[in-house]
């Protein structure tokens, strides 16, 4: 009976370390596969994937999502224990992220504790005008859009600029923003960041501009920006006109006629149109015109300001993208009838 008693206390405690390795293996297993879940990539594929977290979700509510889009089968235990010995459990923060092919869950943890949120970029463009300006913002479909219903004149009251005419008034630059964000975030940030450049050029401009203040620049360095996309030509074209407004002779700039035209330009400016009575048709009206008739880039501003000294009173497209200046109209009339009219002689 004793040696039967023995006997069981022997396979008892066989039993016992049994499943006490059994229990040990079992988190061996388990911390081994914590520790492959930890560093194996997210299955975001080739091409980068965007998390959207919203405001009030919890860790668990996360991987829900993540699960749903088979971004990970892991448990949520692996989940929490990796996001508190990280100590980001309550830490993390609503928006959009980022998901590109590689991403571990520990750098995603990473960036929602940090709140490195997905910023997107928007380009105005140089020489766009802003109604341009306003229909590429109504295109970005993960943009609020907050002004498209609006006009013109409510769009700058709600940015802060009430009673300013539009054009011209926004610095064409690239410039980023995050899910949520809107059209009039834009706005406000590009319309701020033309005052500062007005601010920071303009007590720098050259001596004796005919320019009276830093919204003549502005007009005036629409136009250039307008006649040439050559950084070489720009200062080259905003003394042509400088010294036009000083001899008091008209600009007869055609951007500015298009401009007029509104909507009514069809790709050719007919003769006719050069006499059309308009605020901007600068072969009527002498003096720069009522506003700017585009969005100006800084370099354009920069050659208002800084027009280059000379004789040129002319110029005409060379076919190319370039021009060629005249100072006289007799020589001026040459160039055009070679290069506009190929009746060049040697």
């Amino acid at each position: 009976m004793a040696r039967k008693k023995r006997k069981g206390r022997a396979t008892g405690r066989i039993l016992m370390w049994v499943l006490l390795l059994a229990v040990l293996a079992a988190l061996v297993a388990g911390w081994y596969d914590f520790e492959r879940f930890s560093r194996t990539p997210l299955a975001v594929g080739p091409q980068r994937q965007t998390l959207d977290v919203e405001r009030g979700s919890n860790l668990r509510g996360i991987v829900v999502q993540l699960r749903a889009r088979e971004l990970t089968h892991a448990p949520s235990l692996y989940w929490r224990v990796l996001a508190e010995r990280m100590r980001v459990a309550d830490r993390l923060h609503a928006g959009e992220y980022a998901l590109d092919p590689g991403m571990t869950p520990g750098q995603l943890l990473d960036a929602m504790a940090a709140g490195r949120v997905l910023q997107r970029d928007f380009t105005i463009v140089d020489g766009w005008t802003f109604r341009q300006l306003r229909s590429a913002l109504a295109k970005v479909p993960t943009l609020r859009q907050a002004g498209a219903r609006l006009d013109d004149a409510e769009i700058m009251r709600r940015i802060g600029a009430a009673g300013e005419m539009p054009e011209g008034r926004f610095l064409p630059e690239t410039y980023a923003y995050v899910k949520g964000d809107s059209d009039l975030d834009i706005l406000k940030r590009a319309h701020a960041a033309m005052v500062r450049t007005l601010a920071e050029l303009w007590p720098g401009r050259a001596k004796d501009l005919p320019l009276d203040s830093p919204y003549d620049a502005l007009i005036l360095a629409s136009i250039v920006e307008k006649e040439t996309g050559r950084a070489d030509e720009r200062p080259k074209i905003a003394g042509v006109f400088v010294r036009r407004l000083e001899n008091h002779m008209l600009l007869q700039t055609d951007p500015a006629v298009i401009y007029g035209m509104g909507e009514a330009y069809a790709g050719n400016i007919r003769r006719s149109d050069l006499v059309a009575d308009t605020p901007y048709n600068t072969y009527l009206h002498a003096g720069l015109p009522p506003t700017p008739i585009a969005l100006p880039g800084r370099p354009a501003i920069d050659a208002a300001l800084h027009p280059e000294p000379g004789t040129a009173l002319y110029f005409v497209a060379r076919g190319d993208g370039s021009h060629v200046f005249a100072s006289s109209l007799a020589e001026h009339n040459r160039n055009v009838a070679c290069y506009q009219l190929k009746r060049c002689h040697d």
